[in-house]
């Protein structure tokens, strides 16, 4: 990216001063009254800790109900496997969806900071729901007796699902507003401050994954060992707490306003580039359609560079002989500047390394669905104490607790000498390195499957739905590598999403790597009901049956697995090809 040292704030004239020494912010940052902040007084760490807590909070209240979702599903509600697996997988995309409608709200309408507040409120709603549903009988099946199991009414499914959504909304409107808001707290046009950016999504993934070890493994515990009332209740609590330490950080909260909608603008263009698909694009891109101003037309963003890929759009900036005639350059349907032009340019070559992240997705989706049943199938039991199948998952969030601050304080400084990159590696680098992790997780994740079965068959346990004597403990490695796979691939898309991302469009770019996660795990779940559908056929017991000793999950895995070596390639097929934004 070029440096911006030289830009002026883009800010309005009568708002660039100096009050008491210190200066404004030069990225048009605000307070929360629309007035442009003080620097020394507002963002980077001393905002940050508010944000890096309220995040935290929500992720324990998410894991809180997704990390063991499948035995709620299973055991209260009565529903099978397949059908449990399913649903979760059904419910995380959603979450990883919605993001989209975050996004452009924030992006257009409300600013990042009230679009926070709103779904905030939303996904406590949510949390209540879900206690509510969780304490009261009315609200569930009766209990089973022996293997009959009633199955829970139209009404109880109704109210519980409609707290589960709820929030998936709130947490959907949060996740691409939160962590592009605590880099808003760093000021783009000083290089101070840009210089921290890396450490702040390495360290603010790093609090989301304490949040969610607490559930994984203290919240876990509690629903069942105690029940699930208070198991619920617990992240209820703590997401009220959370939305309290979000508020009490505004007085040094720097606030980005919103820029207008992003989806009309790559309309404009789109529409503006088709009207003029007869017009023959200049050699000299000089020519080109753009504001003389150094600030461009889009609020609160910087110019874009051109750039030579798509010449096709470029005809959307042409200044064409009917436009000279009318003398009118103020409609963006028929003529846009550059940099706008350049804005989707940006959103079609991030593209292909978008959809790469889908695979890695549905490869993460497996930690909270088909690892769980794997767990609940082997010997649970360490001395007297009986280890629940979902809080295994904590090994996963320890195992990004460890590598976030060996990534930020070893292996950063380390590949920098070999890279010469500050960051040690880029952040297409560092999303490479995570797809090769994956493959490795799933492909343990498989042989502990395929150890597991051999085991039911020497023991003739293969027609019984019992656990089989194969330690747990042995999913300990396939959830450290996904761990580490996440720090890589997951902190690398932020980064790249946020940096690479046009500047009025950083939230909807945040959705968009988002719901890749979205994706994922609808992807898993097609996956699931086509290879369902096809080994049940013939009366078959399929892959995954309810019964896992008669079938074969690990060639589930294995195929995951292929899958993500095939993602892989194409992958670095198409990062070794991206061309960097240049911002001037």
């Amino acid at each position: 990216m070029a440096s911006t040292d030289e830009e002026r704030p883009l800010i309005d004239g009568d708002a660039q001063e100096v009050v008491q020494n210190e200066s404004v912010a030069g990225d048009g940052s605000v307070d929360i009254k629309g007035r442009p902040v003080l620097k020394n007084s507002t963002g980077k760490w001393k905002a940050c800790p508010f944000i890096l807590g309220s995040g935290g909070c929500e992720r324990l209240a998410f894991y809180g109900v997704s990390s063991n979702l499948v035995n709620y599903l299973t055991g209260k509600l009565h529903e099978g496997n397949v059908s449990a697996a399913r649903n979760v997988t059904t419910w995380q995309g959603t979450c990883y969806f919605i993001p989209l409608i975050g996004g452009v709200l924030a992006d257009a309408y409300w600013g990042r900071y009230w679009t926070m507040i709103v779904f905030l409120a939303v996904y406590l709603i949510g949390m209540c729901t879900l206690t509510l549903c969780a304490s009261i009988p009315a609200l569930q099946p009766a209990e089973c007796v022996d293997s009959v199991c009633p199955s829970a009414t139209a009404a109880q499914y109704a109210v519980f699902f409609i707290g589960l959504y709820l929030v998936a909304l709130g947490t959907g409107g949060i996740k691409p507003c939160i962590w592009p808001f605590g880099a808003d707290q760093f000021d783009d046009t000083d290089p101070r401050e840009k210089g921290k950016k890396g450490s702040f999504f390495n360290w603010f993934y790093f609090f989301n994954n304490i949040g969610a070890l607490i559930a994984t493994s203290l919240v876990v515990l509690v629903q069942e060992d105690v029940g699930w009332g208070l198991g619920y209740g617990i992240p209820t609590l703590v997401m009220g707490i959370g939305i309290a330490i979000f508020f009490l950080g505004t007085p040094f909260y720097r606030l980005q306003r919103p820029g207008g909608s992003p989806l009309t603008r790559i309309c404009q263009v789109l529409v503006a580039s088709f009207h003029k698909r007869n017009v023959e694009a200049p050699e000299d891109n000089s020519l080109l359609y753009e504001t003389q101003d150094r600030r461009s037309t889009i609020k609160g963003s910087r110019k874009l560079d051109h750039s030579e890929e798509l010449k096709c759009l470029d005809k959307a900036a042409v200044v064409s002989d009917a436009d000279i005639k009318s003398g009118d350059f103020s409609n963006p349907w028929r003529l846009c500047a550059v940099t706008q032009v350049e804005e989707l340019k940006i959103l079609v070559r991030m593209f292909p390394i978008w959809a790469s992240g889908i695979i890695f997705s549905a490869v993460y989706a497996q930690m909270s669905s088909l690892f769980v049943e794997q767990g609940k199938m082997m010997d649970r039991t360490i001395g007297s104490f009986t280890v629940p199948a979902a809080s295994l998952s904590s090994i996963d969030i320890i195992s990004v607790v460890i590598w976030v601050p060996i990534y930020d304080r070893v292996i950063v400084p380390i590949a920098r000498k070999f890279t010469g990159n500050e960051r040690g590696f880029s952040e297409l680098q560092r999303m490479g390195i995570g797809l090769f992790v994956s493959v490795l997780c799933m492909s343990a994740a498989a042989i502990v499957e395929i150890e597991r079965l051999e085991l039911a068959k020497e023991l003739g346990l293969v027609d019984e739905d019992v656990a089989i004597p194969l330690s747990i403990l042995w999913q300990i490695p396939q959830y450290f590598m996904l761990g580490a796979a996440e720090v890589f691939t997951f902190i690398g898309q932020h980064e790249f999403f946020y940096e690479q991302a046009p500047d009025a469009m950083r939230s909807l770019c945040s959705a968009l790597s988002l719901l890749t996660n979205s994706l994922g795990n609808y992807l898993s779940s097609l996956i699931l009901t086509i290879v369902t559908y096809i080994t049940t056929e013939g009366g078959g017991v399929g892959w995954i049956p309810d019964n896992l000793n008669e079938g074969h999950l690990d060639y589930f895995f294995w195929l995951l697995a292929g899958l993500s070596v095939l993602n892989m390639l194409v992958y670095i097929f198409f990062a070794r090809k991206y061309k960097q934004k240049k911002a001037s």
